[in-house]
C-alpha cells in the first residue's frame, strides 16, 4: 500500500514507524526539514520537504496513483485543505485527517465532510481520544492501561504484579485450572523493560506488568485474583479545564451514578468558559500547584485527581503533590514518552499519552481486514486489535489450536453472536465471528493475512 503521511511530529512519525516496517511504500511531507530528515534517516522511509497543501508537493510525494494520505500536521487548516487537494486534483481513494478544534468536530456540521463538500473520510479527534482514554482510566483505578472491545463486553487490562498479588510464582496454564469460570486471558507481559507474548509455562513475578483481556462481567474478579482493589470513584479533581478536561467533566456530569466533580483551570477565560458549560461541578480559577487551592477542592478526600493541562511538568508535579496532600490515585497526560519511566518512582498510578490514543485511532482505519478496533500497546511494540472474521479469511472453519498463529499472538476473546466467550485451543473460528487478538509488532502483518478477505470477496 502506497501512503503519504503529512507531518511529521510525533504521531506522524510513530505512524510512519508502524507502517513502514510491513512492507508498505511511505512517504512523509512536512516543512521542517529536520524532522523530515530524522524520519528518512531511522525508518525506512521517503521524504519530501514542503507545504503538504501544495498539489506540486504532493505530487512529487506520489499522490497520483497513492491508496491513502493522512494528514496530521499541528494546522487543522492545512489538514483539511491537504484532503482537498488529494481528493480534487490526485483522487486519492482514502483520506484521513486529524482536527483539533472542537467547532469542526459539532455534530451539527458533520455534513462538511461528505465527498462533495470537504471529502475527508476519517476524523480524528485527539482531545476526544484522550477524554475518553482518561474515562476508561478512572473506571479502572487499579489498571495502569485499559482499552474496551467487542462493544464494552470484553477489556484490556495493564496491571502490575505486587509482592502480595495471589498469583505470583504460578503457571499461567494452572489458572485455568484454578479459575476454570475466569472468562480472562493474560496475552501480554513485559519484563525487565522487554514486552512478549507469553506461553502456558509462563509465570507471573513481582514487577511485572501484565497485560489481561477480561469479559466485562468478570473485571472486579479479574482484579481481584490478580491482587487489586476494585473501588468505585465517587469523587474527582480535574486539574485542567480545557477541551480534554471540559469533556471528561461534561461526560462526568452525564452519567447515571453520581460522581462529584471539580475543575481547578488557571487561564480565567477557560475557566469561566467551563463553568458556563457545566451545570453540576464546580470550577476553581488558579494554579493547580497551588497547596492551599488543592485544599479548597478537597484533594484529600478525592478519590482520583486528573491532570490534563497542555504542560507534562505542571501535570505531573500536580499529580505528585496531589498524592501528597491525600488523594488516592493520580493520572497524569503526558506528551513526552521519555518521560513515562518516571511515574513509579513518582508514585503516579497511570498516565494517558495523546500520541498513542491517536495513533491507535488512525491505525484502526489502516489496517486490511475488518478491523473493528485497535489498540497500541506500549513505545508501539504491540497491538491489541479487534477484527471480525469473513468466510474468505484464511482462519474461517478452523480450530485455535491450528491455525498458524505466530509466537507473538495470542487470542483474547472471541465473540460468537451475542456471546464474548473465552478462547481455548478447541474453539473453532467461525464466519462472523469477531476476534480480539494481541500481537507483537512483528507478527502483525500476518495477523492482517490471517483477517484478510481473498481477491474473490469482492
Amino acid at each position: 500500500m502506497k501512503v503519504i503521511i503529512c507531518g511529521a511530529g510525533q504521531v506522524g512519525w510513530q505512524i510512519a514507524r508502524h507502517l513502514s516496517g510491513e512492507r508498505n511504500d511511505i512517504t512523509v511531507v512536512d516543512n521542517n526539514p529536520d524532522l523530515v530528515h530524522r524520519a528518512t534517516d531511522t525508518l525506512d522511509v521517503q521524504g519530501i520537504t514542503g507545504f503538504a497543501s501544495y498539489p506540486d508537493i504532493l505530487s512529487r510525494a506520489g499522490a497520483r496513483d497513492a491508496d491513502m494520505i493522512i494528514a496530521a500536521t499541528h494546522s487543522d487548516e492545512v489538514n483539511m485543505v491537504t484532503c482537498q487537494v488529494a481528493h480534487s486534483i490526485f483522487e486519492i481513494p482514502r483520506k484521513i485527517a486529524r482536527l483539533r478544534a472542537q467547532s469542526y468536530l459539532t455534530a451539527i456540521y458533520s455534513d462538511l465532510y461528505r465527498r462533495e463538500h470537504m471529502p475527508i473520510d476519517v476524523v480524528i479527534s485527539p482531545e476526544r481520544e484522550v477524554a475518553a482514554a482518561a474515562l476508561r482510566r478512572l473506571s479502572v483505578p487499579a489498571a495502569f492501561d485499559t482499552e474496551l472491545f467487542l462493544d464494552g463486553k470484553a477489556q484490556l487490562l495493564g496491571l502490575t504484579i505486587d509482592e502480595d498479588c495471589p498469583i505470583i510464582n504460578t503457571p499461567l496454564r494452572q489458572l485455568n485450572d484454578l479459575f476454570s469460570t475466569l472468562r480472562a486471558i493474560a496475552v501480554g507481559i513485559r519484563r525487565d523493560g522487554r514486552l512478549f507474548a507469553p506461553e502456558p509455562r509462563d509465570q507471573l513475578f513481582p514487577g511485572d506488568s501484565a497485560y489481561v483481556v477480561a469479559h466485562h462481567d468478570d473485571v472486579a474478579r479479574t482484579l481481584e485474583i490478580f491482587g487489586k482493589p476494585h473501588n468505585r470513584q465517587e469523587r474527582v479533581v480535574l486539574i485542567g479545564g480545557g477541551n480534554v478536561g471540559l469533556a471528561v467533566a461534561t461526560e462526568l456530569e452525564g452519567r447515571a451514578e453520581r460522581i462529584r466533580a471539580k475543575v481547578i483551570e488557571r487561564d480565567r477565560a477557560c475557566a469561566e468558559r467551563a463553568a458556563d458549560a457545566l451545570e453540576r461541578t464546580i470550577v476553581l480559577n488558579g494554579d493547580g500547584l497551588d497547596i492551599s487551592l488543592l485544599q479548597e477542592a478537597n484533594i484529600s478526600r478525592a478519590d482520583a485527581v486528573l491532570a490534563v493541562t497542555d504542560d507534562d511538568k505542571t501535570n505531573l508535579l500536580a499529580s505528585v503533590r496531589a498524592k501528597s496532600l491525600g488523594c488516592k490515585q493520580a493520572i497524569a497526560l503526558v506528551n513526552d514518552p521519555t518521560m513515562t519511566p518516571m511515574m513509579d518512582p513518582l508514585g503516579i498510578d497511570a498516565y494517558i499519552n495523546p500520541r498513542a490514543t491517536t495513533v491507535s485511532s488512525i491505525l484502526r482505519h489502516i489496517r486490511h481486514g475488518r478491523v473493528r478496533a485497535l489498540y497500541s500497546v506500549g513505545d508501539a511494540e504491540a497491538e491489541v486489535i479487534e477484527a471480525e472474521v469473513l468466510s474468505t479469511s484464511p482462519i474461517a472453519g478452523q480450530l485455535i489450536r491450528d491455525v498458524g498463529f505466530p509466537e507473538g499472538v495470542l487470542v483474547g476473546a472471541i465473540r460468537k453472536g451475542d456471546k464474548v466467550i473465552k478462547p481455548v485451543g478447541s474453539t473453532r473460528i467461525e464466519e462472523g465471528d469477531t476476534i480480539v487478538v494481541f500481537a507483537m509488532a512483528a507478527d502483525v502483518p500476518e495477523v492482517e493475512r490471517l483477517f484478510q478477505v481473498s481477491i474473490d470477496f469482492f
